[in-house]
């Protein structure tokens, strides 16, 4: 995230957010301000103090109580690190006039620990600053440190150099696994400890793990130990609880652990996995399905939770109001109808619910992760979820008909919501080709390559994602079309293959593409690899990436290998501003190619959306900052979300660079648009519910959680 400049307090009102049944214990912990002496007695006697807060189950009546009064949360997700920090208060403001009382949001462990032992609490990343803002929104908080959180996320949250001891266990007893996620959570929980509801604070509870159920190993000793471990740290007075979809409770669930449960309107949770032919009685049996009653489908998930939490309050932790998209499938959403009406019937049974998501947000860089679903599906920049809050942050009518929902049961914050911000249309502009990405190899890699007779892994290299470069040389003449291939589909993920410089093609994960390649002998041969995002569910078994086997030119297995660990963003942020390299440009540039241009605003700047006509796939960054994927190509997703702090204002150049990796339109131009292009895409699409609300054609698949 770019490190925008301080936000002066809004002047909406909205420090001044409150009703009549939302506490002050949501505000943050802070030294009281210098008052009249003779009014310091009177607000000590008003103030709740911190030993007398409190947030706990109540079984003998089945609900929360907070300060011993009747409490139920409505609540919705919001990720801190999807939302630039400047526009953190925004987005909080408009959940809490939409009538939530709490927000829910993830830790991810990667985003906080790039390196072991390195730690990054800045910037956006400064999740006190974060957990201030929702104080200063008065919202309480529903923290999810994981260590593991999903939130198609790249990896889960887990940090990519866990992997670089290949044989370790992920989220189990594993020694090496434990071990690093007691030293992360040795600094973590101490962190968040002030900020307790009881201390002081605004966070009501935290999850432990997250979807435990859903994994392959169900290891109770790895549950126990982080159980012990958060109250080690935290103390007895929080609420610790566990969220699995219905069908992962029986691994999920833990004494001790205050057990919820996760599903959405269709009634399809995460950690729920079905399958299905394409014949007639297959489709009229989807269409039955499609039938059954909601609230006799909510009434039996919620019946199977007491099985595992008899007494207490019901409670959702994750109703899906979207979903999210895959690279190549139809844009995601779920209709209006369907997500208030089950809101309404929870609502009704006196549970507590979390809205997943409330806002997405965006997938920045290579934060996004993946899915294996019978293939391997990346997931795409934007994680704008068909929300109640888009994008780019604008209410959507699916927020104002929750809203109204929400007002049957508690009040609303009185004032309007903030209209939809500014947006911005410029374009099209031209951009210039700048070389190809193996002219620019000494800057992409000054501490040179590393020699291996068989390639070698990213993690094996320390090269936790983007992009790296494997070179080695023909040690013979292939006079004919030979075939260049990966056995047992190991190129993860996807493979840019060049022959002296020149583009042949592309071998991508779980594709059977075929690639033909001739050279002389001597020849150099390139495979330029990018990740595309680890999985981030399910088994989330160790996601590898780079060529995990030699690659096979006819029957010859190749060997003699150069790995350059590529560093793009620091090229393209420090490096071309002095545009070092100049040399002939090619007439047909195709393969793996940088572009820029740059441009004024000379009008009023906005909020705007990328728009890559005729562009294939490739990263995009503007003024240094990685903005993300696209995939115009395959789509569903054809414009990048640039928050308006990205850009500079009038009488200043903004850059942008594009590395496009395969080939650019015979015209290099891009737009920038007032609204999003969110769902267009040239493949074939897999539904991923049982509802009929999903727009999306239907197609078979195996479903599984995200």
């Amino acid at each position: 995230m770019p490190e925008f400049p301080p936000r002066n307090p809004p002047r909406d009102g909205r420090s001044a957010v409150s009703d009549s049944r939302t506490p002050l214990s949501a505000m943050a912990p802070k030294k009281p301000r210098c008052l009249p002496s003779l009014l310091l007695p009177l607000l000590t006697l008003l103030l709740p103090q911190a030993d007398t807060r409190s947030f706990v189950v109540d079984r003998d009546h089945d609900r929360f109580l907070l300060d011993g009064v009747p409490f139920r949360y409505v609540s919705g997700s919001l990720h801190y690190f999807r939302v630039p920090r400047v526009l953190w208060a925004d987005r909080l403001f408009k959940m809490r006039m939409s009538g939530l009382n709490t927000v829910q949001f993830y830790v991810p462990w990667n985003y906080h620990e790039p390196e072991p032992g390195v730690y990054n609490f800045h910037g956006s990343r400064d999740l006190i600053a974060f957990l201030n803002e929702a104080a200063i929104a008065n919202l309480l908080v529903i923290l999810r440190p994981g260590p593991y959180i999903c939130a198609e996320w790249e990896m889960g949250g887990l940090p990519a150099w866990l992997l670089r001891k290949p044989k370790i266990h992920l989220r189990t007893s594993d020694p090496d696994f434990l071990a690093a996620v007691d030293s992360w959570f040795k600094v973590l929980l101490p962190k968040i400890y002030p900020w307790l509801y009881h201390n002081g604070g605004n966070i009501i509870s935290i999850q432990v793990e997250n979807e435990y159920g859903s994994y392959r190993a169900c290891d109770f000793s790895y549950m126990r130990h982080l159980a012990g471990l958060f109250r080690a740290l935290l103390g007895d007075k929080i609420l610790l609880f566990t969220t699995d979809g219905p069908e992962g409770l029986k691994c999920g669930s833990l004494q001790g652990l205050y057990t919820t449960v996760d599903f959405g309107p269709g009634l399809l949770s995460k950690g729920e996995e079905w399958s299905w032919g394409t014949g007639p009685s297959s489709m009229m049996f989807i269409f039955h399905l499609c039938l059954l009653s909601a609230a006799d489908n909510m009434t039996k998930i919620f019946a199977r939770l007491r099985k595992y939490e008899p007494h207490g309050p019901l409670v959702n932790s994750e109703y899906y109001t979207g979903w999210l998209d895959y690279w190549g499938q139809n844009h995601s959403t779920r209709s209006i109808p369907s997500v208030t009406k089950g809101l309404e019937k929870m609502l009704k049974l006196g549970a507590s619910v979390n809205m997943y998501m409330f806002h997405g947000g965006t997938n920045f860089g290579y934060w996004n992760g993946a899915d294996e679903k019978g293939r391997f599906l990346p997931i795409t920049t934007s994680y704008d979820y068909d929300a109640p809050i888009s994008e780019a942050g604008d209410p959507t009518p699916k927020l104002f008909a929750l809203r109204d929902v929400i007002s049957k049961f508690q009040e609303i914050p009185l004032g309007p919501l903030p209209p939809p911000s500014p947006k911005m249309m410029l374009g099209p502009l031209t951009l210039h080709l700048d070389g190809d990405l193996l002219d620019f190899l000494n800057f992409l890699c000054p501490q040179g390559p590393i020699h291996s007779i068989l390639p070698m892994t990213f993690e094996a290299v320390k090269q936790d994602h983007g992009f790296m470069l494997y070179r080695t040389f023909l040690s013979y003449t292939v006079s004919k079309p030979t075939r260049f291939w990966v056995p047992n589909n190991r190129v993860h993920d996807r493979a840019y293959v060049m022959v002296d410089g020149v583009f042949h093609g592309v071998l991508e994960r779980n594709m059977k593409h075929k690639l033909f390649v001739m050279g002389q002998v001597g020849a150099k041969l390139d495979v330029l690899l990018e990740s595309m995002g680890r999985l981030s569910f399910g088994s989330n078994s160790s996601d590898f990436k780079g060529l995990l086997e030699p690659p096979v030119l006819g029957q010859t297995v190749l060997t003699e290998w150069l790995m350059f660990p590529l560093k793009v963003d620091k090229l393209v942020k420090w490096w071309f501003p002095l545009q070092l390299l100049k040399k002939s440009r090619p007439q047909n540039p195709s393969g793996p190619t940088f572009y820029s241009t740059t441009f004024p605003i000379l009008g009023s700047s906005g909020d705007t959306f990328l728009y890559l006509p005729g562009w294939t796939k490739g990263q995009v960054w503007i003024n240094g900052f990685n903005l993300g994927r696209y995939w115009t190509k395959r789509g569903p997703q054809q414009t990048l979300y640039v928050p308006r702090p990205l850009l500079y204002p009038r009488g200043a150049l903004n850059k942008i660079t594009l590395l496009e990796l395969e080939n650019a339109p015979p015209q290099p131009q891009i737009q920038f648009l007032d609204r999003p292009i969110l769902n267009s895409t040239l493949h074939r699409t897999y539904i991923y519910s049982l509802t009929a609300d999903v727009q999306s054609t239907p197609e078979p698949m195996e479903l599984s959680g995200h």
